[in-house]
C-alpha cells in the first residue's frame, strides 16, 4: 500500500472577503472531487485569511507508480486553475 500527501500553499487574488475566498476554494474543491475520484482533501489552514489558503489532499494506491501519476494529474490541474496560484507544495509518499 502506498499513501501520497499533498499540502498546497495557495495564492488567491480576487477575493475581499472571507466569503469570496470560501467560494473559491469550495469550488476547486468540487472540481477536484469531481474528476478524480477517491481523493480526500480539506482546507487545513490560512482559514481567516483572505487571499490565501492551505490544503491537504491525500491519496491511498497499490503502487509508487499510480500514486506518482495521480499526483502530478491533480497538481497540473489545480495549476491550470485561473483564480488562483499554487505559491508552495511538499509532496509525501509513504510505502506501508
Amino acid at each position: 500500500m502506498v499513501v501520497g500527501i499533498i499540502k498546497l500553499e495557495l495564492f488567491i487574488p480576487d477575493p475581499n472577503s472571507l466569503k469570496a475566498k470560501r467560494q473559491v476554494l469550495r469550488s476547486l474543491i468540487q472540481k477536484i472531487e469531481s474528476n478524480f475520484k477517491r481523493v480526500s482533501l480539506a482546507e487545513v489552514d490560512g482559514h481567516d485569511l483572505w487571499q490565501s489558503a492551505v490544503i491537504g489532499i491525500s491519496l491511498v494506491g497499490k503502487d509508487k507508480e499510480y500514486i506518482d501519476r495521480k499526483i502530478n494529474n491533480i497538481m497540473d490541474f489545480i495549476r491550470k486553475e485561473a483564480a488562483l496560484d499554487v505559491i508552495k507544495a511538499e509532496v509525501d509518499i509513504i510505502n506501508y
